[in-house]
């Protein structure tokens, strides 16, 4: 549980809310059920937004508490409950909740199937079970309102953007004309991180990949589930068993994201490598004179 804790002492890293605090936290099911609602679950907490997942009348929902103790209740068909696989249900319901009044009840979200077909389909509808826009719309009303503790976007990066990618030659097994643009964009961000000389370098990078809302991860997330609803429209049955397949690498995907997140602190932390002291060279020292030849006496003339 420690390696899951937000790091206080570092400002420059998105700060994830704790991870909720009962013993349900230690067992398989759980995981396993927090995995999959973990690309709701982590945009939120890091709005600094604490989550747990409860069962509802029928069916597991994701519960968000919030800064004056009301809560939400972010909830998949209940009555009659989705047969779908939990954390990709049909549409979300977000309702505001308090426990100590019982006045306050809103429905601040709900892109649910309409069960009435003659009503006119809510402008939510046609978001389905997708998370990108419930998040946008909870952002919207708690900003309203005043309760979303990270208002605005919810981490701007200290570290600079990374340069573009350099062109490279393609590889001789590639089709004529065939382009790889994103994976020769991570190909080159490696190449940065095989270059990097100090940890705090290459935790610069690890934030690129790592952050968990604009982050490489946090994307790809987001491409598999999106790749999972275009595999639905095609209404067949193998459309709907790779929808649930990719819905499940997406989810897979934000856990390890969820794992990996204290990541960067932990390569910042690091003590760089110093070379090692060079031995003081010795002065230089002026060539030698050869000895000087001997002087020859003079010759004595004897009478």
């Amino acid at each position: 549980m420690a390696a899951d804790e937000p790091n206080p002492t570092d400002a420059h890293t998105t700060l994830l809310a704790p991870l909720p605090d009962h013993q349900d936290v230690q067992t398989r099911w759980w995981q396993e059920l927090w995995r999959r609602h973990t690309h709701i679950t982590t945009p939120l907490r890091a709005r600094g937004l604490p989550c747990d997942i409860e069962f509802g009348l029928s069916a597991h929902i994701v519960r968000v508490t919030l800064p004056d103790d009301s809560y939400l209740i972010i909830s998949p068909p209940q009555d009659p409950p989705s047969d779908r696989r939990p954390g990709d249900p049909e549409g979300w319901i977000v309702t505001r909740e308090d426990p100590d009044d019982e006045r306050l009840f809103e429905v601040i979200y709900d892109s649910l199937p309409s069960e009435d077909p003659g009503a006119d389909p809510r402008p939510e509808a046609r978001h389905g079970g997708s998370a990108e826009p419930l998040i946008e719309a909870l952002d919207h009303r708690l900003t309203q309102l005043g309760l979303l503790p990270a208002s605005g976007p919810p981490h701007t990066s200290p570290h600079p953007t990374p340069a573009q990618p350099t062109p490279r030659a393609q590889d001789a097994t590639r089709a004529p004309g065939a382009a790889y643009a994103y994976g020769d964009a991570l190909r080159d961000l490696t190449d940065r991180l095989n270059a990097a000389e100090s940890p705090a370098d290459a935790a610069a990078l690890l934030h690129q990949i790592l952050q968990p809302t604009d982050g490489l991860l946090a994307q790809l997330g987001e491409f598999f589930e999106a790749a999972g609803e275009k595999a639905k429209e095609a209404e067949e049955d193998d459309g709907f068993d790779l929808s649930y397949d990719l819905a499940d690498a997406a989810a897979e995907i934000r856990h390890l994201g969820e794992v990996l997140h204290v990541a960067e602190d932990r390569m910042r932390a690091l003590t760089p490598l110093t070379p090692a002291p060079r031995a003081p060279s010795a002065p230089a020292r002026a060539p030698s004179l050869p000895p000087a030849a001997p002087t020859a006496s003079p010759s004595r003339r004897t009478r």
